[in-house]
């Protein structure tokens, strides 16, 4: 500095004057020189550093690069230069050294803010994960970092210790309590719902109170972020998931079966006990063969025993049409390759309704992936429903409007009241 304040009273400025040119000359060549340095640590270090980092067998530090860490750490260069270079302005050093601590603290900011994303993005590539997300405790870390880092710029702007504006924070608490309600309840609630293994991301799970039907996404401090089958998004407060009840259907994924359970309707009217050519016909359905021969030597011995009179088909034990489609249907499931062998599989009567004798298929699928699911119990169902007439059943429908057609049909010409079309065709020409 005082070189080129001689080199400029040499070329006849004045003293003053050449104190201040002196003062710029060097100012210009600092910036120059953070410049300079801070390119070359962008574009050689950084290179080096990503080309090294790329051509590793860790994959660690290829999150950090992508979240910008070593970015974001470059730029201390230049304030470190900056900063030793604070001597040389004497009258101004203070405001040189508080800027450059400022600048500082908002880079160190930026670099924890970028690490501990780095951090999430290593973690989440573990199985882990899924289990145990972190995602929410890392964002308490950021609020925590944050409120240092703003106590600290704040110290440094007034000219303050931080401890003072620490002291001044009690009187604040209740202020912060209730900005960061959503963040404390969301702690709290992230802590039991990870603790008590309730749930993960990846699972299915079904809140109807705020219309969440579908896979966990995201688990964050304040929210957790459900993608429903229809492919919308559910945002849902974390502390509604303690407050409020939810289903979680990892349960029946795990266990790799799946429950169908629904009725089929049968026209009561259409129920009747079985007569011999009945029989005889059943007896050619296979998995009905073996249970017809044992329940007719049941029933046999049984009124043997009671001398029941058969003259009349009510007295004793009889088999019914509904009963053999009962048991033909319990061995059709047990021989269908899609009902899992280890779960509960029975077929049952419920309490008659107005609209029939409810018979219920209650089974486990062994495949619980939502397609093959519905195409098992389709498949079931449309085998049901197409052999029942064969036993003489119908299934209960409320009356159409073809069958009322139908009906209207059959009594006019039970009248004479209907005249038949005449054939396409006929009297052209």
């Amino acid at each position: 500095m005082l070189f080129i304040q001689s080199w400029f009273e040499d070329m006849g400025v004045a003293e003053r004057t050449a104190a201040y040119l002196a003062q710029g000359v060097m100012a210009l060549a600092i910036a120059l020189l953070s410049i300079i340095a801070n390119y070359i640590t962008k574009k050689v270090g950084l290179r080096v550093l990503a080309y090294y980092v790329n051509n590793n067998r860790y994959k660690w530090d290829n999150y950090m690069l992508d979240r910008k860490v070593f970015h974001k750490l470059s730029h201390i260069v230049p304030a470190i230069i900056i900063y030793a270079s604070a001597s040389l302005f004497p009258a101004y050093q203070t405001s040189i050294e508080k800027g450059v601590a400022i600048y500082l603290i908002v880079v160190a900011l930026l670099v924890i803010n970028a690490f501990l994303n780095a951090v999430n993005d290593i973690y989440v590539t573990f199985e882990i994960s899924k289990a145990r997300p972190i995602r929410g405790y890392l964002q308490v870390m950021k609020i925590f970092v944050f409120i240092v880092g703003g106590i600290l710029l704040i110290s440094n702007l007034i000219g303050q210790s931080p401890i003072i504006l620490l002291s001044g924070i009690g009187a604040l608490s209740a202020v912060i309590m209730l900005i960061f309600k959503d963040s404390i309840l969301g702690l709290v609630a992230g802590v039991q719902l990870t603790s008590n293994d309730m749930v993960r991301v990846g699972d299915w799970i079904e809140m109807p109170k705020y219309g969440a039907d579908g896979d966990v996404i995201d688990i964050s401090l304040n929210t957790v972020k459900v993608r429903n089958f229809d492919m919308t998004i559910t945002t849902i407060p974390t502390y509604a998931l303690i407050s409020d009840s939810f289903k979680n259907w990892r349960g029946m994924q795990t266990s790799g079966g799946r429950r169908i359970k629904r009725s089929v309707y049968l026209d009561m009217t259409s129920v009747a006990m079985c007569d011999s050519g009945t029989l005889e016909r059943m007896r050619k359905i296979h998995y009905l063969q073996e249970y017809i021969d044992r329940k007719l030597e049941e029933i046999e011995r049984y009124n043997e025993e009671h001398a029941v009179d058969r003259t009349s088909r009510v007295n004793g034990r009889a088999l019914t049409n509904i009963g053999l489609f009962r048991a033909y249907v319990q061995h059709y499931l047990d021989h269908h390759p899609k009902i899992h062998r280890g779960m509960t599989c029975i077929v049952r009567q419920l309490q008659p309704e107005e609209h029939g004798l409810p018979l219920e298929i209650y089974a486990f699928t062994n495949d619980t992936a939502w397609g093959n699911y519905e195409a098992a119990q389709s498949d079931i169902f449309d085998h049901i429903l197409a052999v029942a007439s064969e036993f003489g059943l119908r299934v209960f429908q409320n009356p159409t409007g073809h069958d009322m057609r139908q009906m209207m049909k059959a009594v006019q010409e039970q009248e004479g009241e209907l005249e038949p079309k005449p054939e396409l065709g006929k009297g052209l020409g």
